[in-house]
């Protein structure tokens, strides 16, 4: 476990786009600093009794939105802990301003090309039905990218053991 004094005052949050590898480092991060871990879209699923495709489906993207701001509330307002959260999760203004002020913002900045084809692998991302993934990485990339770069560290992401030990040595730097 890490001893960085202060370290697990705050929840730590991982934003970036979607394939950017938030929830699987976000585990292996929060089993080395000894927090526990959250993953928003797991959180919203079970809260909704929905996937997050079925709630797209259903209820539209501005439902979904508005719970997510809700369950990140939720998991903000609680004990410290690594919290994964959905790409657009850190696009709201009123989720962002919180976990600006309340938590670590990390940002898992990865490369579209490479998150194209991690995401291709599976058809569950609504974001995605139907298109091509690295034109809609790019363009999410473009909007989303300077509100990103909001965060209060930037990582590159590469193999998950290597993108903990990354996000570990910034914390310990702050």
């Amino acid at each position: 476990m890490v001893t960085t004094r202060g370290l697990q005052e705050k929840s730590i949050v991982l934003v970036g786009l979607m394939g950017a590898g938030k929830s699987t480092v976000g585990r292996r991060l929060a089993k080395r600093i000894g927090l526990p871990f959250a993953d928003a879209d797991e959180e919203i699923e079970a809260a909704a009794g929905l996937t997050i495709a079925e709630i797209f489906e259903r209820h539209g993207e501005a439902h979904f939105r508005n719970g997510e701001r809700r369950v990140l509330a939720r998991l903000i307002a609680g004990p410290p802990r690594v919290i994964a959260t959905g790409g657009g999760a850190f696009m709201d203004d009123e989720t962002r301003a919180l976990i600006l002020a309340r938590c670590i913002a990390i940002w898992l900045d990865a490369e579209v090309e490479r998150l194209a084809e991690r995401v291709s692998r599976r058809d569950h991302r609504p974001l995605l039905r139907g298109k091509e993934p690295l034109a809609v990485l790019r363009a999410l990339a473009a909007a989303r990218n300077p509100i990103y770069a909001e965060a209060h560290l930037a990582i590159c992401p590469a193999r998950p053991d290597e993108t903990v030990a990354r996000i570990v040595a910034a914390l310990a730097a702050r």
